[in-house]
């Protein structure tokens, strides 16, 4: 009990003291993640908003694969990253194993299927409510699919929020492509592993503690989120929307106006 109690302690000591070391790795960690996340995000956004509208011959089939991309575990993507940028790898005349690009590049595959998934779903609830109005004004599948993620925004807010967290929590991936250099790859969760192998239970438990912080930290967004949305949907022009549009004239009016110009709202 003493062992652990003057762990914690020295581990509180090395937060509050903003020790250079621990800062290094921390900021390195948000880095990748955040890169990882901006990427994926922009990817997964725009993909997702258009299968949940399109329907093509295999669209079961490649949802099928990128809902198995969900549960396939992080070493196994940090793998075939790994062989693809190797030397005798496609990409191995990059030079990009053991570097933050690396890490990069692995994070933001494993989160690419999450927000695909999840844009998805949202975007085909509402396609299923309300592309027919939206089909009526002559709207084409790409933009259906932007008006329909613009209008599940907030929804799509938590989407990105969630996956921050699952980019910043990832272990395995960026063990293996970034080698867990020191000052170079090192981030949050390798060095929570390596110390804790070491012995070094201070370092470990303050990042542990800082790690904790920010999932506390994104779940109190995510819910901050949540109440702006249901605030915002509680005080939009839904309904008036609705009933213009199932008027002759304001259908008439409606499709008077540029595509980009319409915002649905539910």
């Amino acid at each position: 009990m003493n062992s652990i109690t003057e762990s914690a302690t020295a581990a509180l000591q090395l937060i509050l003291s903003c020790d250079p070391g621990l800062l290094s790795i921390v900021g390195r960690s948000l880095a990748v993640s955040a890169t990882a996340c901006v990427i994926a995000c922009v990817l997964g956004l725009v993909l997702g908003a258009w299968l949940g509208v399109a329907r093509f011959a295999g669209r079961a089939a490649l949802l099928t694969v990128l809902n198995t991309f969900l549960a396939v575990p992080s070493v196994v993507v940090g793998l075939m990253v790994y062989l693809v940028l190797s030397r005798s790898g496609p990409l191995g005349y990059l030079g990009w194993l053991f570097s933050f690009k690396a890490m990069v590049l692995a994070q933001a595959l494993l989160v690419l299927p999450v927000v695909m998934v999840l844009t998805r779903q949202m975007v085909e609830d509402a396609e299923n409510t309300q592309g027919e109005q939206l089909r009526s004004l002559g709207a084409r599948p790409f933009m259906r699919s932007l008006l329909l993620a613009w209008d599940e925004r907030y929804a799509l807010l938590t989407v990105l929020i969630a996956s921050f967290g699952r980019a910043i929590s990832e272990v395995g991936a960026v063990m293996i492509v970034g080698g867990n250099i020191d000052g170079f790859t090192r981030v949050m969760t390798t060095a929570i592993a390596l110390e804790t192998s070491k012995g070094d239970l201070p370092l470990a438990l303050g990042l542990g503690i800082i790690l904790l912080a920010v999932v506390l930290l994104l779940n109190v967004l995510i819910a901050i989120v949540r109440r702006w949305r249901e605030h915002a949907e509680s005080n939009d022009g839904g309904p008036e929307w609705r009933a213009e549009a199932n008027h002759p004239a304001g259908q008439d009016a409606l499709r008077s106006l540029p595509l980009n110009t319409v915002e649905v709202t539910r």
